[in-house]
């Protein structure tokens, strides 16, 4: 396949036109490269120069990641952003870019692979933006315990950014809204769920959870967004037989 086979490939699978008018990300293909024959692609949370040089140094003719390089406005490929544009021409390296269909996907996003991951049932759309309902709710059919939680959504020992323990010691419902979610306690709240859980939080919501006996668990901005990008990864090996490579570059927020 080719940098525009795997365009329109991932446009079909993020239904991308779908989000045009909603989303002021650049979704789709960002930086080309020469057509050839891909046979690797690489998987990122972020376009930076470390990822894309450890996607050349894979082989990978590709770099999909979650957080591009280009925003819905013109912005001048000069400093850091010119650095980073030239290490993906120098390596011949297209880069592909996905927002707002990332999250919001229902097989491959962010908060649909959470709230899987926590085997959530009676699932719905939650947490509105732009909008759009891009995270998720559901229900614990047995009530579960915050430590609980926190290792299904850890499975690898890591650690979340934030822990505000403040609701019911008994967990049953739980609203999911992957990266800066913060501006959803209020509608988690208004859901009358025990749990939230985001990337990131600020300060002002310790008090709006504390004082509505919500908890929320803040996983870290990056931790919460890697979920989609290897879950496309799986995809796209799955059905194409391209190889994958996920890189792994944590921020610690």
């Amino acid at each position: 396949m080719t940098a525009r086979d795997l365009n329109r490939w991932f446009d079909a699978l993020l239904e991308n036109g779908e989000y045009a008018a909603i989303d002021p990300s650049r979704n789709g293909m960002q930086v080309d490269n020469d057509g050839g024959e891909i046979t690797r692609v690489a998987f990122a949370v972020d376009a930076s120069i470390e990822t894309i040089t450890r996607a050349a140094g894979a082989g990978a003719g590709l770099l999909f990641v979650h957080h591009g390089l280009f925003w819905g406005q013109g912005e001048l490929i000069a400093g850091a952003h010119y650095r980073r544009v030239k290490a993906l021409l120098d390596a011949n390296i297209a880069l592909y870019a996905s927002h707002l269909p990332l999250d919001a996907n229902a097989e491959c996003g962010n908060n649909i692979g959470l709230a899987r991951r926590l085997s959530l049932g009676n699932l719905r759309r939650f947490g509105p933006w732009r909008n759009c309902l891009a995270g998720y709710a559901g229900q614990f059919g047995v009530p579960v315990i915050l430590d609980d939680v926190l290792a299904r959504l850890f499975v690898a020992g890591e650690k979340p950014a934030h822990v505000l323990p403040f609701g019911p010691r008994e967990i049953r419902n739980v609203a999911v809204v992957s990266g800066g979610g913060s501006s959803n306690i209020a509608d988690a709240i208004a859901e009358g769920v025990d749990l939230f859980i985001t990337g990131e939080i600020k300060h002002e919501a310790y008090h709006t959870a504390l004082e509505a006996g919500v908890s929320v668990i803040a996983m870290g901005h990056y931790q919460s967004e890697t979920v989609g990008v290897r879950l496309v990864a799986e995809r796209l090996a799955r059905e194409t037989g391209i190889d994958t490579v996920f890189i792994d570059v944590p921020t610690g927020l």
